[in-house]
């Protein structure tokens, strides 16, 4: 529990700071016409990526890690799918709903006040 916990404050907080330095982008992109959903659906998409990534990078990692320590487990299978696809599963959603917040702030963004920062 502690280790989601500190997943979800790193991508909340990674987040965040992307969402912070994109913020002209993202105020020139609603003042041409973008809507809410599609500035949320830009960040979503982008920290979804990113989880993807991690992962698939993860469960390789896990999946080495488990053969090469998995003769020391008695009684304990090493190649679980069913828990490999529940880790993955609560990973990604924690990732989504750790980047739901950045992403509403995106789309409040003001569009005037970004452009008036140049």
């Amino acid at each position: 529990m502690l280790a989601l916990l500190l997943t979800i404050s790193g991508i909340y907080g990674v987040l965040s700071y992307l969402v912070a330095q994109r913020a002209k982008e993202i105020g020139i992109r609603i003042a041409l016409g973008a809507k809410i959903r599609d500035v949320v659906a830009l960040v979503l998409v982008q920290s979804l990526r990113l989880a993807t990534i991690g992962a698939v990078i993860g469960v390789a990692l896990a999946l080495g890690a488990a053969k090469v320590f998995g003769w020391r487990i008695v009684m304990l299978r090493a190649f679980d799918p069913t828990a490999y696809i529940a880790g993955v599963i609560v990973v990604v959603a924690a990732c989504a709903i750790a980047s739901s917040i950045p992403a509403r702030r995106a789309a409040r963004i003001d569009p005037m006040t970004t452009l008036r920062a140049d």
